[in-house]
């Protein structure tokens, strides 16, 4: 079988790349530093499954997953040490064929990519378990406002299009940025994407 890894830190990705080799019945394994370079490759190389770190320069692995269900048909594993809902339940939406922990051995990785290549979907307990009892602390209006926030909307645009005085608004950004331990509007919108509350 061919595989492709995706994984910005080199150490890491030259060392699964050698563990992988070591496997019968691994044929190639391609490497890319970064995500446009596993577009790249996988636009010009055959591979039978990726396997994608999520949190890389230029495309994530999430970015690189979405290309893929739009222009190739291959599994897709995605390693990560981030257990963010946020991230696993866009993996899901685009039919991501694992979602592992990378505190995984070789072994269990290769047991993954088989598990995968035979039709079977894999998904780390850990992640399940934040997805199924994360909490949206926000309110439908201040999911509503954040989601207006995240398309560039400023206080008063909101207020004009929800029929809201301007500090009524900023109100809810108050409320917003306290839910989510937000610095400031990005930041607000950033850790609400990551676990999945808007």
């Amino acid at each position: 079988m061919k595989l492709l890894v995706a994984e910005d830190q080199s150490m890491l990705r030259d060392a699964l790349c050698q563990l992988l080799l070591m496997e019968d019945d691994v044929e190639a394994v391609f490497q890319a530093a970064d995500g446009e370079e596993a577009v790249q490759l996988l636009a010009e190389q055959p591979v039978d499954v990726a396997i994608l770190d999520i949190e890389m320069p230029r495309k994530t692995g999430l970015e690189v997953l979405e290309w893929i269900r739009a222009h190739q048909e291959l599994k897709v594993i995605i390693v990560t040490t981030f257990k963010r809902p946020g991230y696993f339940k866009r993996a899901l939406a685009s039919h991501v064929d694992a979602y592992v922990l990378k505190d995984r051995s070789a072994n269990e990785l290769m047991a993954t990519i088989h598990n995968v290549l035979s039709g079977q979907k894999e998904y780390s307990p850990e992640l399940v378990e934040e997805v199924a009892f994360a909490v949206n602390p926000l309110s439908a209006r201040e999911r509503e406002i954040l989601v207006l926030v995240s398309q560039g909307s400023s206080n008063q645009e909101i207020a004009n299009q929800l029929f809201l005085s301007n500090g009524t608004v900023r109100n809810y950004m108050t409320s917003i940025f306290t839910k989510l331990n937000a610095s400031n509007r990005t930041d607000a919108v950033r850790l609400a994407r990551e676990q999945g509350f808007i």
